[in-house]
């Protein structure tokens, strides 16, 4: 896929800054979603929400889906609910003294994440997808992580450990609202059926994501299991659409 070079700028001047803790990387894309008369860290039906912009409440998780799956199918029983994630297509590591203060070093990671990484996330809740109240927004972002020395992993990276997480910009964003957005994450060309083995190289990634793809595809009914090719599942997306043509008009008419 590819992406634009541009930062994507937001005004930051909404009221309420919260207090609560939270890393860097958080507190940033709070103030960088925010828009002027937003409200952010308040209370509704008992979960602290990060921003609330009318009827909508928008929460933003940088990893663990799961933790919040509890939280998202209550507040959808009742409120619109956005749930923002960002993805480092660009990530630097800072490595800090043991005074947690001074840089030692700092080198680009050699990993760029896509949109497609989201799934890593999703399977937590994929069918929350198709629920008329609840929406995604992707963020592709650039990133510092800052690591110290922890001696808890004394024989992981050298003993390095992830400090915390720092934003650099958002190049883009990337709403996916309902299934027909995901739907388009499937590569054109791709045949029906067609297996995970197929989908990994028509996405261009490990077949390890493609099989959380279509897991989370699955769920969210964009496309089903048809059979077995020897060991591999079949999947297709035929007559998905229009089967899914009220369910989308209905979430598009509560979004108005």
């Amino acid at each position: 896929m590819h992406r634009s070079a541009t930062i994507v700028k937001r005004d930051s001047s909404a009221s309420g800054i919260g207090t609560m803790r939270e890393r860097s990387l958080h507190a940033a894309l709070k103030q960088w979603c925010s828009q002027p008369g937003d409200r952010q860290e308040v209370v509704v039906d008992g979960f602290h929400i990060d921003i609330v912009r009318d009827d909508l409440l928008i929460e933003i998780q940088t990893r663990n889906f799961s933790t919040l799956k509890r939280k998202l199918a209550k507040l959808t029983e009742r409120h619109r609910v956005r749930l923002v994630h960002p993805i480092a297509s660009e990530k630097w590591i800072v490595k800090l003294a043991k005074n947690g203060l001074d840089q030692v070093d700092r080198r680009k990671s050699p990993k760029h994440g896509d949109l497609f990484d989201v799934f890593d996330e999703l399977v937590s809740l994929p069918e929350l997808i198709a629920h008329p109240n609840f929406s995604l927004e992707v963020l592709i972002i650039r990133e510092e992580e800052v690591r110290r020395k922890h001696a808890a992993r004394r024989w992981r990276r050298g003993g390095w450990g992830t400090y915390d997480r720092r934003l650099l910009g958002v190049l883009r964003t990337v709403p996916l609202t309902d299934t027909t957005d995901f739907r388009s994450l499937l590569p054109p060309d791709i045949g029906d059926p067609f297996t995970t083995a197929e989908l990994a190289i028509g996405i261009g990634r490990h077949r390890q994501v493609a099989q959380k793809m279509a897991y989370c595809l699955r769920k969210m009914g964009v496309i089903d299991v048809v059979g077995k090719r020897g060991n591999a599942i079949l999947y297709t997306a035929e007559n998905r659409t229009a089967s899914k043509s009220r369910t989308l008009a209905a979430k598009r008419r509560s979004r108005r």
